[in-house]
């Protein structure tokens, strides 16, 4: 019978461990500052202008996605999944937008609007 056999790291003593503690440290310091310079290059991502009518289904009928904007100047779409056969929703969805709270009026504070 084969026998499930769980790969530890060597052992070591005090000075080896704490060498190889602090090049895993860099390296990680390294990786926080790639993480960052990549979130700040997403967030100067230029934004498309939406010439289409994008018509959607609400619970009053037919609406616009700039109507669901409501005067504001963000909103939030998230991608519920619910398949037809399902009796309940995604259970991960349901977990993210239970955590999401009552956001229904952000305080967003106006932005001047860009001219492009």
């Amino acid at each position: 019978m084969a026998q499930n056999v769980i790969a530890h790291p060597e052992i070591v003593g005090k000075d080896e461990w704490l060498t190889a503690r602090k090049t895993l440290l860099e390296h990680e310091k390294e990786l926080t500052k790639h993480r960052d310079r990549i979130n700040a290059e997403r967030r100067r991502l230029p934004i498309v202008k939406l010439e289409k009518e994008y018509p959607l289904e609400g619970a009053n009928g037919s609406v616009k996605l700039i109507d669901l904007f409501d005067g504001r100047t963000q909103l939030i779409i998230y991608h519920f999944m619910f398949a037809p056969e399902w009796e309940k929703g995604c259970g991960g969805c349901t977990g993210f937008v239970n955590s999401l709270g009552d956001r229904v009026v952000l305080p967003i504070p106006p932005r001047p609007e860009r001219i492009a």
